[in-house]
């Protein structure tokens, strides 16, 4: 039976139809095996991180995390759905790697304190707590396009368990050995910041939540229809595209990588990145190379469902203005609550195991998009509910 839960989200089948069908095909979703447990990860104070222009670090913190625990369950042949959230990310694993993941996780948080003199809270709660309190937990896999699928969380059991790891009875701190090394192979932070396709283009970093878990699926239907219908389809709206993709050719860029991985010590590697990212432009010119960049547009993740929608989008004033109409009506009618924040660039980050189809990048508003617009709604939610 753990072996078959362990295999629990690898075997479940990945569903082709449009987002807005999906969610309403109560069926499809799986109830995620009690044995399991959410893992979540941010930065503690990162609002105020973000303000002092370190978005970029801050979204690179949060790549490492993911790639910490994906390596490990790369190791173990299990796959586990993961979500990205600008300044933290979140897992759910089963029993056969949490230990293992919490310790890469512990190692890591060392690495970013004292990198970069940030705390990276760690946290975990078991899935069957979340179901014991009353809360619902269901996943499937989505994908619209090639290879690359994304998990898609409906329920509020995650926004149960963040609220319970921000106590101190759930956070996770351990003494480690000394000269323990953490896996963060893969690791990469070597794209410049990434301007819209079209000079007239805009970015926008947009979180919203269902105010009733019992309404979600069918509130998340609304905001996901009226954003195909305003911006297009995923590919029109995508924020990422090959003409405006630049590799970073500075050291001070290219050292935030090297630091998050190795601390501040690690010249040689520098140098090693910087060359290798000067052989990139070489290679991004050959047949392999442009293959890859198409891969990769496919493959940035700019859309997130954990029980609320996180997603990052490109298109013009005009369009945003249209769909702030109706998220409007939606919040007024007291289905929602939503934020977001207008920039000018999008940054990446990336997980790269291969250069055919194993990578998946990272994609966050610049100026720190997803943390501006959770600030923004957390003081909304405040309001409202005050």
């Amino acid at each position: 039976m753990t072996v078959n839960n362990d295999q629990f989200y690898t075997r479940l089948p990945v569903n082709h139809i449009p987002l807005s069908e999906l969610l309403m095909e109560e069926h499809l979703f799986y109830r995620i095996p009690e044995d399991w447990h959410v893992i979540i990860t941010d930065i503690k104070g990162s609002t105020a991180v973000v303000q002092k222009g370190l978005h970029e670090t801050v979204n690179l913190v949060a790549t490492g995390s993911i790639v910490a625990v994906l390596n490990i369950s790369f190791k173990a042949n299990i796959t586990v759905p993961f979500f990205f959230g600008g300044d933290g990310a979140t897992f759910i694993v089963p029993p056969a790697i949490k230990e293992a993941a919490i310790k890469a996780l512990l190692l890591y948080k060392n690495n970013t304190q004292e990198s970069f003199a940030m705390d990276l809270r760690i946290g975990t709660v078991p899935v069957s707590e979340i179901y014991a309190a009353g809360h619902t937990l269901r996943v499937t896999k989505f994908t619209s396009s090639g290879n690359f699928h994304i998990p898609v969380i409906l329920g509020d059991g995650l926004h149960y368990a963040e609220r319970q790891i921000k106590g101190e009875d759930y956070m996770l701190s351990g003494d480690l050995s000394a000269g323990e090394e953490i896996d963060l192979s893969g690791m990469q932070c070597r794209w410049d910041k990434i301007k819209p396709p079209e000079h007239h283009y805009e970015v926008v970093s947009l979180i919203v939540v269902a105010t009733a878990a019992e309404k979600q699926a069918k509130v998340f239907q609304q905001v996901i229809t009226h954003i195909d219908r305003i911006y297009g389809t995923p590919d029109k709206r995508q924020p990422i595209s090959i003409t405006q993709l630049r590799l970073k050719s500075t050291f001070a860029k290219l050292g935030l990588e090297l630091r998050a991985k190795f601390g501040r010590k690690g010249m040689l590697r520098l140098l090693q990145t910087w060359l290798t990212n000067i052989l990139g432009q070489l290679y991004f010119r050959t047949r392999p190379g442009r293959t890859y960049l198409t891969r990769l547009i496919e493959m940035s993740d700019t859309l997130v469902i954990d029980g609320k929608i996180n997603t990052v989008i490109t298109g013009t004033e005009v369009q945003r203005r249209q769909l702030v109409l109706e998220l409007n009506k939606l919040e007024a009618a007291g289905e929602i609550y939503y934020a977001f924040y207008v920039s000018r660039e999008s940054v990446m980050s990336c997980y790269v195991r291969d250069y055919k189809d194993e990578h998946i990048h990272f994609v966050d508003g610049a100026e720190g998009g997803y943390t501006h617009a959770a600030g923004v709604l957390k003081l909304k939610i405040v309001h409202f509910s005050s």
